[in-house]
């Protein structure tokens, strides 16, 4: 029985993301391919009694709900401090539901676009160096996104990072185990979809 799987995610970016989530998923689980329904949010997760609400409905037509929310969301104070502070609330806010998981990245999505940094360089046309081999260690005080700015604007073209442009085009024909090597909390969300569907873990 094929999984159908409802994923609730921030914005343009994440949706950027289900492209390159497709393809992976579907040579690791021939046959197995779930259906995947992302609901994409304006910029921020719902918080408290919503997700709870958003969660009921969507599990009314789904074997499975996943949020995904960035750690750093720019608000001040800051309303997750790490990737297990995020879950945590999250699984308060919804309650005792086996067929919720949550995720995180950390800090923000950009962390997992991050191991692809020749891309990133060739984009960009710049040749700054990553700020860090261990993405998900890039933190509150300077989120990933930011880094990535960073890059675009020092490189020839003289441009700001666009979430959703760029990182279409820094994922394409990416391998995401490449990025989940890197980024446990990448691949702990990986691995969530692939024992939903009865794959074997990364």
């Amino acid at each position: 029985m094929t999984a159908r799987i409802a994923i609730i995610v921030e914005g343009g970016t994440e949706k950027a993301f289900e492209k390159t989530l497709r393809g992976f998923l579907g040579r690791l689980l021939p046959g197995q391919m779930p259906k995947l329904q992302f609901i994409t949010e304006d910029g921020r997760i719902p918080k408290e009694d919503r997700l709870r609400r958003d969660v009921e409905r969507l599990l009314k037509t789904n074997d499975a709900v996943i949020a995904l929310t960035d750690v750093y969301t720019g608000s001040q104070p800051h309303d997750f401090e790490t990737a297990a502070d995020a879950k945590e609330k999250m699984r308060q806010w919804v309650g005792p539901e086996s067929r919720f998981r949550p995720h995180a990245a950390q800090y923000d999505f950009e962390a997992w676009l991050l191991p692809y940094w020749p891309t990133i360089q060739a984009l960009a046309r710049s040749n700054r160096g990553a700020p860090s081999s261990t993405p998900e260690t890039v933190n509150h005080q300077k989120p990933p996104s930011k880094h990535l700015d960073e890059v675009f604007r020092s490189g020839q073209n003289k441009r700001s990072y666009s979430k959703i442009r760029d990182g279409v085009r820094i994922l394409r024909d990416q391998d995401l185990a490449v990025s989940a090597a890197a980024c446990p909390e990448l691949k702990d969300f990986l691995n969530t979809i692939l024992a939903l569907c009865g794959g074997a873990a990364l």
